[in-house]
């Protein structure tokens, strides 16, 4: 993607904001509101101070309660922990709103089930903030990949999020890389090789856990994931390896910056069209189904 994207033809999409924490604030509340796609007209959290702080600086509202928010939105994003997401989205589904949702779904496979049926049964359009995939680089590598003979392949996830800061929040905490960075690699993984249908893990999420990935076309991935290791910055790394040379996809030089207006724009299309992409909830139910296995491996 290079130059500047076509005006924009349609009237922003007004989107309201669950949650007041750090993402929320550093990521969802800033990309909402660059427009013009879409507007951030109001952030509900359950502390109001937060909620003031994270909507004051793009003149966006704090709405006193959940159901308020829902009343003068389109659209819900939501920066909060897995199990409220699960919750408050199947909420907003049935109230036939449009939701930019953070990976997992849930906290478990039962809860990504429960809210993936309601927005079925809905009708609503979703799309899953599955940061790189909205790179221009990591496009350029998956669609690369794809026509590729690969047989096997290596990766890892690698942070030092869980040792202190503001992402070492309880539940990433609790229950490890796996449920947080594992949606990423697992996504790039299948998106590059092929869909992945069988999956093993060994170690512990919350330290070092190590996933034996088998692919639909017989590849078989390797995928090393951790936030509990000191690393200066984030690693995402995948290497896949056939007949023809290596393709290797690094994070190391990506400016993520670039992501957001494309995930930007790309939801609001899917709202004024009223039809998801391809990174949606039932991408993420799939992802959420592959954690769930490789836990009881």
């Amino acid at each position: 993607m290079t130059g500047t994207p076509d005006p924009w033809p349609h009237t922003p999409v007004k989107v309201g904001l669950v949650g007041a924490g750090p993402w929320a604030r550093t990521v969802h509340a800033e990309l909402l509101a660059a427009g013009p796609e879409t507007a951030l007209t109001a952030v509900w959290a359950r502390r109001a101070e937060a909620a003031r702080e994270t909507a004051a600086p793009h003149g966006a509202r704090v709405a006193e309660s959940f159901e308020e928010l829902l009343d003068g939105c389109e659209a819900v994003a939501f920066a909060v922990p897995p199990s409220v997401q699960a919750e408050l989205a199947l909420r907003a589904a049935k109230a036939g709103k449009a939701l930019l949702l953070e990976k997992p779904l849930g906290a478990d496979l039962s809860a990504g089930r429960r809210l993936v049926d309601a927005i079925d049964e809905a009708g609503v359009v979703s799309q899953l903030v599955l940061t790189s995939r909205y790179h221009p680089e990591v496009r350029r590598f998956v669609s690369e990949a794809r026509g590729l003979e690969v047989v096997g392949a290596r990766s890892c996830g690698l942070s030092s999020a869980f040792l202190g800061g503001p992402f070492a929040t309880p539940w990433r905490l609790e229950h490890g890389a796996l449920l947080d960075i594992g949606p990423h690699l697992l996504d790039l993984l299948d998106a590059a090789v092929g869909p992945i249908v069988r999956i093993r893990g060994a170690g512990d999420p919350r330290r070092w856990i190590e996933l034996t990935c088998e692919h639909e076309n017989g590849a078989v991935s390797q995928a090393s994931l951790s936030g509990s290791v000191n690393v200066a910055q984030g690693i995402t790394r995948v290497e896949l390896f056939g007949p023809q040379p290596p393709l290797v996809h690094d994070s190391a030089e990506l400016d993520y910056s670039e992501c957001w207006p494309v995930l930007r724009r790309e939801f609001a299309a899917a709202v004024r069209n009223g039809v998801s992409g391809e990174i949606n909830a039932r991408r993420g139910l799939h992802l959420q189904s592959l954690i769930a296995q490789a836990l009881e491996n």
